[in-house]
């Protein structure tokens, strides 16, 4: 089973597919939601309704792109380029954080959510 959903703000969206994951599976039952962008260097990030433990694999260095799952701050984590704790080019997360999935497309349509932007999180097709 795989899922996609839709992040959208007010100058743009996106597609990410995700995978089946129990972190993945707990967002989806919480879906649609709505909340505030905030960015951290190359990265938006913002609350949700689901809280869940770090599972295996979890990891605080991926790849611009990836959808993860902060446990610390029950907070979805879209990296696409370098935060402040970055070393070179790499995306850092704050700590290691639960991997849902990747953004469908070209991640830096990212740059385009400003800090405090509404953003929503939906199904695709659902």
């Amino acid at each position: 089973m795989t899922l996609r959903i839709r992040i959208s703000w007010p100058a743009g969206h996106t597609t990410a597919t995700l995978g089946e994951t129990p972190t993945s599976k707990a967002l989806a039952g919480a879906l649609p939601i709505v909340s505030t962008a905030r960015t951290w260097g190359e990265e938006v990030y913002f609350d949700t309704p689901v809280s869940a433990p770090v599972e295996d694999g979890a990891r605080q260095v991926v790849e611009p792109g990836t959808v993860a799952f902060w446990t610390e701050g029950d907070a979805l984590a879209l990296p696409y380029g370098p935060t402040p704790i970055s070393r070179g080019d790499e995306c850092r997360l704050a700590s290691p954080c639960n991997l849902l999935g990747a953004l469908d497309g070209d991640p830096r349509i990212l740059a385009t959510v400003r800090d405090g932007d509404p953003v929503r999180v939906e199904l695709v097709g659902g």
